[in-house]
């Protein structure tokens, strides 16, 4: 009972991932701001969740193979950091084939160290303190119970001090909401440890997200395999087939080049990590098994698949020097930065935070030399990041635009001409010029408005609130001096009548006669109204 081994530690993993996804909405509601962008709870879980596939014979391999799912599936900051936290762990059990409590308490401390180095300025008072406070506690445990009870009620008395640390929770009356998760995770460990599975997480699809209904008609006696295949898998290469130590991979990945398109490929060790949309999945499959075993398949018709960018995907583009890839949700928004040049729109944004696997597979979509990336949202940057450091076959350049505002004049400052160094400062220079004020719905009460009331803010600063969308926007454009901006960009959301939308244009329009105003169509989620001056 005080040795951890491989099958221990994927059952304490499915364990967290359960418990998480019982709690998950609790979590989310432990948002500091009054709007609806609390999703840290359903990043965490879908994070945790990805790595509860993992297999391996010994601990290290198995630690290895949780982290690289995690990686995968990592969604917004709280999903980034968790996922390292297990690589550290990872790199903490590297070489054991199980391990007694002294070595569980260093691969925890390895967690704690690569977390914080994962983050560039590490905040106290966040799930970082949490952990380190938590696994600082448990040091001197000498079982596996002591350890898991000492772990969560160090991580427990650390997160209810977390408003002392950051004033920001303090106001809000709550705990961190990334150290609630984590201690949600140390609590679903232990429940795992003495056998009380929770109930468990709702059924999930490949992304993380709900599964759906397959739509069987879409695909009938009649029709022709016009799109093919979307074919993912993980091989591990096998000592018996290559030489691991001199095997090259980029045999596989050219022989795949030549079966298909849309190519995610890497390696990470002995796995290779293969998503590829062919005509043949079983020439795919056959021929990889000259290299190795598989670990996990996927095979879907993409005719029954879900989204339109898949049916995109199929048709090849030439290489070029320089594509873009853009975060939006909303229909309008996303078909705006399309007609602005991007090549790739990731659905995403406020409480939809897109994981590292759909960047990926947009930057083979794009297939460029240099990509730009324009997250878009601030909480989507880290993701952005840790997918560029992933990809291989691209130079890619994130862009810090922080809301679809910032993205938008960014975008349109793009000038290819640059060496892409000097383009990224100048984007990044345009976005940082923009103000971006939000108009939403207050989710709890504050000091500053109601529940259900209309909240104009910028940053996280609420400027104006009242029972009025209208005028809670036209309030907020007199707080942030849309009057002396040379442009005024107004997107209204999905929720927001077309006509209403009119009517307040127009009166921006006469309240601010020197501002050029454009009207536009945004259909996003959260936000009622995006308004954007430069």
């Amino acid at each position: 009972m005080d040795i951890l081994d491989a099958t221990l530690y994927l059952k304490l993993i499915r364990g967290a991932a359960a418990h998480l996804a019982e709690n998950r909405q609790a979590i989310n509601d432990l948002n500091v701001f009054p709007i609806p962008d609390g999703d840290t709870g359903d990043n965490m879980y879908m994070t945790l969740e990805a790595g509860g596939h993992a297999h391996g014979q010994t601990l290290s391999e198995m630690a290895d193979a949780v982290s690289r799912g995690m990686l995968m599936g990592a969604r917004g900051n709280s999903g980034v950091i968790l996922s390292r936290i297990f690589a550290g762990i990872a790199k903490g059990f590297k070489g054991l084939s199980m391990a007694d409590i002294p070595a569980l308490a260093k691969a925890m401390q390895c967690g704690v160290d690569e977390a914080y180095h994962a983050v560039s300025q590490p905040v106290e008072g966040t799930m970082l303190t949490v952990l380190r406070e938590g696994v600082s506690a448990a040091s001197g445990a000498r079982s596996l119970k002591e350890y898991f009870d000492l772990w969560i009620a160090g991580m427990d008395l650390s997160l209810q001090h977390t408003p002392e640390l950051l004033d920001v929770l303090k106001k809000a009356g709550v705990v961190d909401s990334g150290g609630a998760g984590l201690l949600c995770v140390g609590e679903g460990m232990r429940e795992a440890l003495h056998g009380r599975q929770p109930v468990g997480a709702p059924e999930e699809g490949p992304g993380g997200s709900p599964s759906h209904a397959v739509d069987f008609n879409a695909f009938t006696e009649d029709s022709e395999l016009e799109f093919g295949y979307c074919t993912e898998f993980l091989l591990r290469l096998q000592r018996s087939k290559v030489n691991l130590d001199t095997f090259d991979e980029d045999v596989i990945r050219q022989w795949l080049t030549s079966q298909g398109d849309s190519l995610v490929f890497f390696r990470d060790g002995s796995i290779i990590k293969v998503h590829v949309h062919t005509q043949d999945p079983g020439a795919v499959l056959s021929k990889c098994r000259e290299w190795g075993e598989f670990l996990t398949i996927k095979v879907e018709n993409m005719t029954l698949q879900h989204h339109e960018n898949h049916m995109e995907e199929r048709f090849k583009r030439s290489r070029k020097s320089l594509g873009v890839v853009t975060v939006a949700a909303g229909k309008g928004l996303s078909d705006t930065f399309k007609e602005m040049g991007a090549d790739a729109v990731i659905e995403g944004g406020q409480t939809m935070n897109p994981p590292v696997e759909k960047f990926l597979e947009a930057f083979d979509q794009v297939d460029a030399d240099n990509i730009l990336v324009f997250p878009n949202n601030g909480n989507i940057i880290l993701t952005a990041h840790q997918a560029a450091s992933l990809y291989k076959d691209s130079c890619i350049k994130i862009v810090p635009a922080k809301t679809p505002g910032e993205g938008y004049f960014a975008l349109a400052s793009l000038n290819s001409e640059l060496p892409i160094d000097e383009l990224v400062a100048v984007l990044t220079d345009a976005a940082q010029s923009v103000t971006t004020g939000l108009v939403s719905r207050a989710v709890r009460d504050t000091d500053e408005a109601r529940c259900g009331d209309f909240i104009g803010y910028c940053g996280k600063d609420i400027l104006t609130s009242g029972k009025d969308r209208t005028e809670a926007l036209l309030s907020l454009a007199q707080k942030l001096e849309a009057g002396k901006a040379d442009i005024l960009i107004l997107f209204f959301g999905a929720d927001t009548p077309a006509d209403e939308a009119e009517v307040v244009y127009k009166t921006l329009e006469k309240q601010f006669p020197r501002t050029e105003a454009i009207l536009l169509d945004g259909g996003q989620p959260i936000y009622d109204y995006i308004l954007v001056l430069c």
